[in-house]
């Protein structure tokens, strides 16, 4: 089961701001906050008054909250690898270990009895599998990565999906962050480029982040790294189609309403079995446009192109209305109409429709 989650920092904003913004992701289906220890210079006294309030304005609204610590938090606040109590104290679901206290104690705190989770760093391998192994209670035990402040220094995608294959054979649910694109957001550091886990999302529309993260099926938790995201974000992630990949296209002039009926209203689209390398074939479609006469509309290319969405017209009648996208350039010959193009940044998510995959077009 998927999830989207927000991330706040209390000691970088009101309590009013905090609790609006709260209230907003809660509205639109978020339920995982992130919030961090390691920034917070506070007391400890202060520290646990501010952060158990924090807590339980967060749970009343539905939210499990993740804190990030290390050692010297641990230490702060007087607890251990063997003593939690104080993070029970403070209402916490989830414990980010920023930092190891060893093999054998990152054992022994899975089995901690305030079934506090134990979430371990997914950007390396810190032996979470290797402690499953040894006795840890996988049961206890998640993962998320790590968000990257600084630019060019998030993920590389292909060790992003590499760490996310391993966590996986070991069937732990995944996070990851993706990043606010809004002015003025902040995180726990001065640093201001967003908070993206994978480089390459830095920039995107949040909702193209995530659906590339879904794409991959090996993330399950979806996680805004920076604060605050507008109400336009929140409500775009929560409109993200979480069983299928999602495709947003540029539209050509000549595209008509039966072509947008084919494009946009039929639904499941999803790849044949048996598969082309050619292009993506949405063959069902076309049984119910069999009688629907598609006249060949020119087109100025000699060749389709990567992302170009086609329907096959009256010039192949036995396969009229079937819809199709290019993966790899294609001959015009007359039989198929262009109606629209995947977006630039998005064809990228073309090489994740696999054989018998659904698949739709956004409008």
């Amino acid at each position: 089961m998927h999830r989207l989650g927000i991330s706040v920092y209390p000691e970088k904003s009101s309590k009013e701001e905090i609790y609006n913004y709260l209230t907003l992701a809660s509205h639109y289906g978020f339920t995982r906050i992130f919030t961090c220890l390691l920034s917070v210079t506070k007391s400890a006294d202060e520290m646990m008054q501010d952060f158990t309030e924090f807590m339980n304005q967060a749970h009343q609204l539905g939210f499990e909250v993740a804190v990030d610590t290390n050692p010297e938090v641990f230490k702060k606040l007087n607890a251990s690898y063997n003593n939690l109590e104080p993070f029970a104290r403070m209402g916490v679901d989830i414990l980010r270990l920023d930092g190891s206290f060893g093999t054998a104690q990152d054992i022994e705190i899975t089995h901690n009895p305030y079934h506090i989770k134990i979430e371990f760093n997914g950007s390396v391998d810190q032996g979470a599998g290797l402690m499953v192994e040894h006795g840890a209670n996988r049961e206890q035990m998640t993962i998320c990565h790590n968000f990257y402040p600084e630019r060019y220094s998030g993920l590389d995608w292909d060790l992003f999906n590499k760490l996310n294959k391993h966590w996986k054979s070991y069937n732990f649910t995944t996070a990851a962050f993706v990043s606010s694109n809004a002015p003025d957001t902040h995180g726990p550091w001065n640093v201001f480029c967003g908070l993206p886990t994978v480089e390459i999302m830095r920039g995107l529309p949040i909702d193209l982040q995530a659906r590339y993260y879904l794409a991959t099926g090996l993330v399950d938790d979806i996680i805004i790294g920076n604060a605050f995201a507008t109400e336009e974000e929140l409500k775009a992630l929560s409109e993200v189609e979480f069983d299928c990949i999602s495709l947003k296209i540029d539209e050509e002039v000549s595209m008509t309403d039966v072509d947008r009926a084919i494009v946009y209203d039929y639904f499941p689209h999803w790849d044949r079995h048996d598969h082309s390398s050619y292009f993506l074939r949405s063959s069902m479609v076309r049984l119910q446009y069999k009688d629907t006469s598609i006249p060949p509309v020119p087109y100025k290319q000699d060749h389709f192109k990567k992302g170009d969405i086609l329907i096959v017209n009256d010039n192949l009648a036995h396969y009229r209305g079937e819809l199709e996208i290019a993966l790899r350039d294609i001959p015009n010959d007359g039989e198929r109409n262009c109606v629209g193009h995947v977006k630039e940044e998005e064809l990228m998510l073309l090489d994740y429709i696999q054989p018998g995959a659904y698949f739709k077009m956004l409008k």
